[in-house]
């Protein structure tokens, strides 16, 4: 993918912007009262690590891993789970906190999988909120950035694994 094909379009410093929002509404929602904070590998380790520092709540994190991109752009619909929780979501606060919502699909299964550990409550964080290619009804408690549709890349977001070292957001334009 050639520097050519691609230009910003969220610079670092509005990700900064949105990422600190963020943590100020899920600190006055939460209070004192602990979170847990489950992360979707790999896309959301940039997003998380930034989000955690900006949240004054007593938190704790955890980590999922799931696939439903092969090397193309658009969504395989298959979800395959690489990676479990470790820590036990039963009666806690959990917020899982993905880069990137698009299908949905993926986000859907995860949720209806957690929801079965009867956590006290069940929320969605994402920094990117793409509309267009919504297949399924399933809706963030906290949005960043919402977009309507365009491959995108940089800050955790890849293309075949490359990329997510990118500090600003971008979209790549069909060559």
């Amino acid at each position: 993918m050639a520097e050519q094909n691609r230009k910003i379009l969220f610079s670092r410093e509005r990700i900064a912007a949105e990422i600190k929002r963020i943590g100020q509404e899920i600190s006055h929602d939460y209070g004192d009262e602990e979170i847990m904070l489950v992360g979707v590998l790999k896309g959301s380790f940039l997003f998380i690590a930034d989000l955690i520092r900006e949240i004054e709540t007593p938190s704790v994190i955890d980590f999922v891993r799931l696939a439903s991109y092969g090397s193309g752009t658009q969504t395989s619909g298959i979800i395959e789970f690489r990676k479990e929780l470790e820590m036990p979501i039963h009666d806690r606060h959990v917020i899982i906190v993905e880069d990137i919502i698009d299908s949905g699909y993926t986000l859907e299964c995860l949720y209806n999988k957690l929801l079965l550990q009867e956590p006290r409550s069940l929320k969605i964080c994402t920094l990117i909120d793409k509309r267009a290619r919504r297949e399924v009804e399933i809706e963030a408690d906290y949005i960043g950035i919402s977009m309507e549709d365009g491959f995108i890349i940089g800050y955790g977001l890849d293309h075949d694994e490359k990329y997510r070292n990118l500090p600003d957001i971008y979209l790549v334009e069909s060559a």
